[in-house]
């Protein structure tokens, strides 16, 4: 009897200590049985974040009853709140569905203005407030310096015998986020979407994998980003 119950305490010990604990979780993605490269993996619990690689295969800090958000562009967006059995298996098969097919953007060129058209420029407020947007995200994205990775005085591993494959690695597009600043004063995520500082990134990623946020990138205006933000805190912080 003693025995029994020493083993019964031992495994309810065990399995309260996996609930509490945090650690390193394996899982893959995939989309009809096909792996889905450098989609985001965020804890919005633990508040990190992961990729998945060419492979699908990504690694990230979780405990029972974390909310993991999975995001691609092409792809539906995808929660899940981890149970104990998904710690005890340790590896996470998360399958994604991919979005409907969209119409590309039609883009209209730049012609002259007339004078007649300035004058209804200038009575247009949303035309004014576009252009001001549009100002400051270009003011934004030119202060922006990119390290290319170069070491002053460096050895120059040209010659053969340091040539290996080189693997592009592909720069993040933060344009959205540079208009995001330029659009939002620094309070409205907390004071108008109740966001914590430190989800401010998360959320911001979470927006950015929203194909909407291109279009705004492409027609930039107050009211439309902080309406396009509105929504996304709504899902953002919907419960499973």
């Amino acid at each position: 009897m003693k025995a029994k119950l020493l083993t019964t305490i031992s495994f309810f010990t065990y399995q309260l200590s996996i609930s509490q604990t945090e650690k390193v979780l394996n899982g893959k993605v995939l989309s009809q049985n096909v792996p889905l490269d450098k989609v985001e993996v965020i804890n919005k619990t633990g508040k990190t974040s992961s990729r998945t690689n060419e492979f699908g295969e990504f690694s990230i800090l979780a405990k029972e009853q974390d909310s993991l958000l999975f995001f691609s562009k092409n792809y539906l967006f995808t929660r899940l709140k981890l149970t104990l059995k998904d710690l005890e298996k340790n590896y996470l098969i998360v399958e994604m569905n991919p979005k409907a097919e969209e119409l590309e953007n039609v883009i209209v060129s730049k012609s002259v203005f007339t004078k007649t058209e300035i004058k209804k420029i200038v009575n247009n407020k949303d035309e004014i407030n576009k252009i001001i947007i549009r100002k400051k995200f270009d003011e934004v994205t030119s202060k922006v310096t990119v390290y290319d990775g170069r070491i002053k005085n460096g050895l120059d591993f040209s010659y053969p015998i340091f040539d290996k494959p080189k693997k592009k690695i592909e720069p993040r597009d933060d344009r959205f986020r540079k208009l995001v600043i330029a659009s939002c004063s620094p309070d409205f995520f907390i004071k108008n979407l109740k966001i914590k500082p430190e989800e401010k990134e998360l959320f911001l990623k979470f927006c950015d994998a929203d194909p909407k946020s291109k279009i705004l990138l492409e027609h930039p205006n107050v009211l439309a980003v902080m309406d396009f933000l509105y929504d996304k805190n709504d899902e953002f912080k919907k419960p499973k």
